[in-house]
């Protein structure tokens, strides 16, 4: 019997790395497409052989569109992040994010793929209005990374109601966990204070450290993508979080005992996320198991992975977070 075909896009990526090591465990075909420009080879290095990687640029027309021929899901995660890049850079993240969904989409329908599971942003809320915040709560991106990953998400649904192609939107709260990224100093903030307890160095900490954010586990998130897959729906956005935000000062006491730095807010940023996940715990039948407390001690318990982080030091993050206030001038 043929095996099933799963494609991921941006499948070096953190999450998508993770979502094809869950399928090396099945009997299907996996093929990842990557341009490398934020994922990395060694995040498929130990399961490299198990499925088919094609380094190519979605945004361009190529020969990586005969993949989709008859794929069972395309997970479509390739996107570039981070916003004061985005901000710089627009064309760049509007040519990343949206074009290539459009090219993604274009390939699903002409090679008849069964399905596209999209991985959405929570920042396309903005700085909400309502905690815990729903679906169905008022859209605001704040910069130009957010608007892309908005903007894709919507021609996603308009591909879906014209070309009847089968879809589902996961909106990602702060997802984290091994392999995630740590080259830069505007987000992912479980890589800036990795780097720096392996350094020996005490936490910089962005703003009082009293804002809360709503951390989620790789593992969940991946149980989420799967489950998308595989149930009959259609035309759904779910968002996909804990459910319980906790605050950034929380988390830097989980990661070290050092003494703490703390570095002026950065404005235009919520001073919570806080997802609602009634929606994907009643149809997905999804719900996050993995507490924070228990997966940031996974993460140090795979501290090695960190070792060739940047180290990110004070001046460092201060020279960031002034370049946020200069764009925000």
């Amino acid at each position: 019997m043929k095996k099933k075909k799963i494609i991921i896009t941006g499948g070096a990526g953190f999450i998508g790395s993770h979502i094809a090591e869950r399928y090396t465990q099945k009997n299907v075909e996996i093929i990842i497409l990557d341009n490398l420009s934020t994922g990395r080879l060694d995040n498929i290095k130990k399961f490299k052989d198990k499925v088919t990687f094609i380094k190519c640029d979605l945004s361009k027309n190529g020969e990586w569109k005969q993949y989709f021929r008859e794929a069972h899901c395309v997970y479509h995660l390739a996107s570039l992040a981070d916003i004061v890049p985005s901000i710089e850079k627009p064309i760049d993240y509007y040519s990343s994010n949206v074009t290539s969904t459009i090219n993604v989409l274009e390939a699903c329908r002409k090679y008849k793929s069964k399905k596209i599971v999209y991985a959405a942003s929570s920042s396309c809320y903005g700085i909400p209005e309502n905690y815990p915040t729903n679906e169905k709560d008022k859209i605001s991106p704040m910069y130009p990374y957010a608007l892309t990953k908005y903007l894709s998400e919507e021609i996603l649904f308009h591909w879906n109601k014209i070309y009847k192609i089968p879809s589902v939107s996961l909106r990602l709260f702060n997802v984290y966990g091994v392999r995630s990224r740590t080259n830069s100093t505007y987000g992912a903030v479980m890589g800036v204070f990795f780097a720096q307890k392996l350094a020996d160095k005490p936490l910089t900490i962005v703003g009082s450290g009293n804002q809360k954010r709503d951390f989620v586990f790789i593992d969940d998130v991946v149980n989420a993508f799967v489950l998308a897959s595989r149930k009959k729906i259609n035309g759904e956005i779910f968002n996909i979080g804990s459910g319980k935000p906790k605050t950034i000062n929380y988390l830097a006491n989980l990661i070290s005992s050092k003494d703490k730095i703390h570095l002026p807010k950065r404005p235009g940023e919520p001073d919570c996320t806080w997802a609602d996940i009634t929606k994907a715990k009643k149809i997905l039948g999804w719900k996050p198991k993995v507490k924070l407390e228990d997966g940031v001690k996974k993460l140090i318990d795979n501290i090695s992975y960190w070792k060739n982080a940047p180290i990110w030091n004070k001046q460092s993050i201060r020279k960031a977070t002034k370049k946020w206030f200069e764009h925000l001038k």
